[in-house]
């Protein structure tokens, strides 16, 4: 987590500290060094400021790096020459054609950044037909080379592709004045020509014709891409993967995704936790965000409110390695058991309230299905649902987990009733009731890294089973029999609407593939 991740005060934490805990930061308020207050006089304060949620504000994380777009129109004049072909296809005849063009790209790109619940940088559109100008030009800092391939020649097409970034390229057909491009993007550029693809970094599924939102969406891909490659998260108790398959996938999420994975040691997690019990301001605070908490409309407690108080507790633990280690991602290995003892809660409930705060809190640290929870994450901005899948049928499966984000759509609470987590019935473990009809993105990763699997699906019913208390039966939009033939790995990343075309399209810049089973539906 860096610097932008605190208050003024230095404290990341749903509920803010009052004035008095200004002069303390992250490590004093977590180890109760330093601070010039009496303890009682400190908690009575806090206890005063989360009586009103109104005046809480909302943490949020460091907001994610934003796309950075490079425009540029590639376009030319053409001089009349008698009895030959002298001007190739495309409405520009005139300087007043290419100003007009200027004008409609700047105002088509102001849209999609208004459109667009991701952060977008547009750089100013640079007008060339100069392949020299063209090729430093693909040397810059940007994510994205975005071409409105006007009219002129290949070589300027090809001296902006810089194959170490992503390329698009954009052509009119009735958006605007027609483009030579929109004829031999495919034969020239893409194909130089013969029937196989020759340009490096960019095939058919890079070209745009006319339309906004097909730009768009392929944006909000590249800026999930951007914020999962390189990714830093701290895995409590080290990095693993679920089975024999899975043993593999640290190495992988390290070389394929260039993930950073550190490693906290349970030891010195229980050290960090028995300095916060000892801190009894912050015990007193996490005690009264608790009990606000239980008040919060829609929250029914059913086991105890110990394990409550010690979740928000491990919650704010959480918040420090995360702050140690400058990151705001987490995973808790050894979920169902080891951290218990040391905790005396489980993580289910601390996760939930991490995802719901914005940061992105996995538990069992199982990095064949992380990676895709973190590309999830960033294409739908929103928070994202690990889960075990059970055996389809009837067009129909359950998923389940003994946590989940309550704040599903990124903005509003579901029902949650707070049970124990079911396999040791102990602690606290959050039941989500999902919203019913509610489309969702649901990802299945294989152990290898080659084959992903995903499909759309539909929230039926939030039983009762005797299994993981957070569960949703869920339709599938797709082949039934399918989806049992091809499954992969084992765990499932899901989250609310559907974002299957920004997943495949991510997917593919990494070279794994996707099979879309609601492609064709």
């Amino acid at each position: 987590m860096c610097a932008e991740h605190v208050h003024s005060h230095g404290i990341p934490c749903g509920c803010c500290m009052s004035k008095a805990a200004f002069a303390l930061n992250r490590r004093q308020f977590m180890t109760g060094v330093g601070a010039g207050l009496t303890v009682p006089a400190l908690a009575a304060s806090v206890l005063a400021q989360v009586r009103r949620p109104s005046d809480i504000p909302q943490f949020k994380p460091t907001p994610p790096k934003p796309l950075v777009i490079q425009p540029v129109l590639t376009v030319t004049l053409f001089q009349r020459r008698e009895q030959t072909s002298w001007r190739s296809w495309g409405g520009f005849h005139t300087e007043e054609d290419i100003k007009q063009e200027q004008k409609r790209i700047a105002e088509e790109l102001k849209k999609i950044q208004a459109d667009s619940e991701f952060a977008v940088e547009v750089r100013p559109l640079v007008t060339l037909n100069d392949p020299n100008k063209a090729t430093e030009l693909a040397k810059g800092d940007h994510d994205v080379m975005l071409i409105y391939a006007a009219n002129a020649w290949l070589n300027v097409l090809e001296s902006l592709t810089n194959p170490d970034k992503w390329t698009m390229v954009f052509v009119r057909h009735k958006s605007g004045p027609v483009y030579l491009w929109y004829e031999i993007a495919h034969n020239r550029y893409l194909r130089k020509t013969v029937d196989q693809y020759g340009q490096p970094g960019v095939d058919h599924q890079d070209v745009v014709v006319d339309r906004l939102d097909e730009l768009q969406w392929r944006f909000r891909a590249l800026y999930g891409l951007k914020n999962t490659m390189g990714k830093r998260i701290v895995a409590v108790g080290g990095p693993s993967g679920w089975g024999t398959g899975g043993q593999k996938a640290p190495e992988i999420t390290k070389n394929l995704w260039k993930m950073d994975l550190r490693t906290l040691e349970y030891k010195d997690l229980g050290e960090m936790i028995k300095k916060a019990r000892a801190n009894q301001t912050l015990v007193n605070y996490c005690n009264a965000c608790a009990e606000q908490f239980l008040k919060r409309q829609g929250i029914t407690l059913e086991t105890q409110p110990v394990f409550v108080r010690n979740a928000f507790l491990l919650t704010e633990v959480f918040k420090d390695v995360m702050y140690q280690y400058q990151t705001d991602s987490i995973t808790i290995n050894h979920c169902m058991g080891t951290i218990m003892p040391i905790s005396e809660t489980t993580a289910c409930l601390p996760l939930m309230l991490l995802n719901d705060e914005g940061y992105q809190a996995y538990c069992e640290s199982d990095f064949v299905v992380i990676p895709s929870g973190i590309l999830l994450h960033h294409i739908s901005s929103k928070p994202v649902f690990l889960n075990d899948p059970t055996y389809p049928h009837d067009n129909m499966v359950t998923i389940a987990h003994c946590t989940g984000p309550s704040k599903m759509d990124g903005k509003n609470y579901e029902p949650v009733r707070i049970l124990t987590h079911f396999e040791s019935d102990y602690g606290a473990a959050p039941k989500v009731a999902m919203k019913k009809g509610q489309a969702m993105t649901v990802i299945d990763p294989d152990f290898d890294a080659k084959v992903w699997l995903g499909f759309e699906a539909t929230v039926i019913d939030n039983p009762f089973l005797d299994i993981c208390r957070c569960q949703s039966d869920i339709h599938i939009k797709g082949d039934c029999e399918t989806l049992i033939a091809e499954t992969r790995g084992f765990h499932w990343m899901a989250s609310y609407g559907n974002y299957l075309r920004e997943t495949g399209y991510a997917l593919k810049k990494v070279g794994i593939a996707w099979n879309n089973l609601s492609k064709n539906v």
